[in-house]
């Protein structure tokens, strides 16, 4: 009975973000509805101290990166650098190859260390440009961004800053790159499989008729410069890269300054006590916000005149995604906060210690409550908190590198973790102007893809012995 509640509220939200319900409302009630179901005595205090804690906590840590990758991306947009980036690419590479072009500059921004929140922010201007000039159907626009951000640089690829390629080295004494050649091919066959699919998908579309999009596909759309406006496409990249530079040398300077301390204090006049920051916790996130940061005053720059005609409309509508991208990743985490804290929760990890393998063993877990959860992230932590000692033990025991172990949790958590409900699809198809119905079908076929390219990099290990 309480795996089936845990299941009920599970597949609920899917169903309601599926059609096209606003998660900010539906998530909080479903949670509630377990809970109910479980205990109704406990709904209050589950509530406010568990849902809201997880969404308060949430917010406080990333909805400045959600902000600043907005007006950063809005920015792009507004400025004209957008333009041409579009411009060199389609002649570089051709209009034709606007799918892949895509996903290699999303690529090297994630890989770079910019959040895939903020990529998706930063790339979907230029992204429905191409599209649009090709006559691609814009359907395609958030699972090719998907397949740069959200697959091989997130936790395959070697070296890695993203999360979900950090939280393993601390369970098993590892490093960002480890395995790396079981990374590399794990990440040719996520590139590689993805564009086919996704070059299928659009000559099937092609041949259907199928363009950029009907009426009902054109929401949240760029604005269209019709003036010319010449700009080097050097200068035009220039942000982007001063984000992927800033935040590895942000990354690296922060330790310094702080002097390697875990936590800094400062000492305010008008309040009681010091105010305490871990630096452990906010040190990604100050690199990453300051990246932000210096990316906007370049593009201010370079293209002040441009961007002050249109800076008070612009940002409005930046902090409008942002809120509305943030809130929806929010209430997720929150919703998988609750989910897990349930007894039918804890019957489903209990149950999948049973799996034999410790390489299939450690797959199936922890992408299945990352699927729960509807993060990578989070079910990452959970199972690695959980069964780490178990993994390692069994590992060990059948003579499986640290390594090995680390590089399968980490690309298994980007599996299922993009169900529906996922925050970072969710905010991907929000920033798109895209319902889950119109797009979430590809971002599926890469969530299939990405699982199975999991049980491929095991296969070559027993195969090859290759780390």
């Amino acid at each position: 009975m309480a795996v089936a509640i845990a299941a009920l509220a599970l597949i609920l939200l899917m169903l309601a973000a599926y059609r096209g319900m606003s998660v900010i409302l539906m998530a909080p009630l479903l949670a509630m509805l377990a809970v109910f179901l479980t205990d109704p005595a406990a709904v209050p205090t589950a509530f406010s101290g568990l849902f809201m804690d997880k969404v308060a906590t949430f917010l406080k840590l990333y909805f400045p990166v959600f902000l600043l990758g907005a007006l950063f991306g809005k920015l792009v947009e507004i400025s004209g650098f957008s333009r041409a980036i579009v411009t060199a690419v389609i002649g570089f590479v051709g209009a034709g190859r606007a799918i892949p072009a895509i996903m290699i500059v999303t690529a090297l921004l994630t890989y770079g260390g910019v959040s895939v929140f903020v990529a998706v922010f930063a790339v979907y201007p230029f992204a429905a440009e191409m599209f649009r000039r090709a006559d691609i159907p814009k359907r395609l626009v958030p699972a090719t961004i998907g397949l740069g951000a959200l697959t091989f640089t997130m936790d395959a690829l070697p070296g890695t800053p993203q999360i979900q390629n950090v939280i393993p080295a601390s369970f098993f004494g590892t490093t960002a790159w480890a395995a790396p050649v079981l990374g590399v091919i794990g990440s040719v066959v996520i590139a590689a499989t993805g564009l086919a699919y996704l070059n299928w998908r659009r000559r099937a579309m092609a041949a259907a008729g199928e363009g950029y999009g009907a009426p009902e596909t054109l929401v949240n759309e760029p604005d269209r410069q019709e003036e010319a406006v010449a700009i080097h496409p050097m200068v035009a990249l220039l942000p982007l890269l001063v984000v992927g530079l800033g935040n590895l040398a942000l990354t690296l300077l922060i330790p310094r300054i702080t002097g390697g301390a875990a936590e800094v204090s400062i000492r305010l006049a008008g309040l009681p006590g010091p105010v305490t920051a871990k630096v452990t916790q906010q040190a990604a996130l100050w690199a990453v916000e300051g990246a932000l940061l210096m990316g906007i005053a370049t593009i201010l720059i370079f293209a002040f005149p441009v961007v002050a005609r249109r800076f008070a409309e612009g940002s409005k509508a930046a902090v409008g995604g942002a809120l509305l991208a943030g809130m929806n990743t929010a209430v997720e985490y929150g919703f998988g906060g609750v989910i897990a804290a349930l007894p039918g929760f804890l019957v489903v990890k209990d149950a999948l210690k049973a799996v034999p393998n410790p390489l299939i063993n450690e797959a199936i877990t922890v992408t299945t409550l990352a699927g729960i959860t509807g993060s990578a992230s989070g079910g990452l932590s959970i199972a690695l908190a959980a069964m780490a000692d178990q993994f390692a033990a069994a590992g060990d025991a059948a003579g499986i590198p640290r390594e090995v172990l680390h590089r399968v949790a980490s690309m298994a958590s980007g599996g299922m973790d993009s169900l529906p409900h996922n925050g970072a699809v969710i905010t991907l198809l929000a920033v798109t102007g895209l319902t889950h119905r119109q797009a979430y079908k590809d971002i599926f076929a890469l969530t299939l893809i990405k699982t199975m390219t999991v049980f491929v990099v095991i296969a070559v290990y027993y195969l090859t012995g290759l780390v």
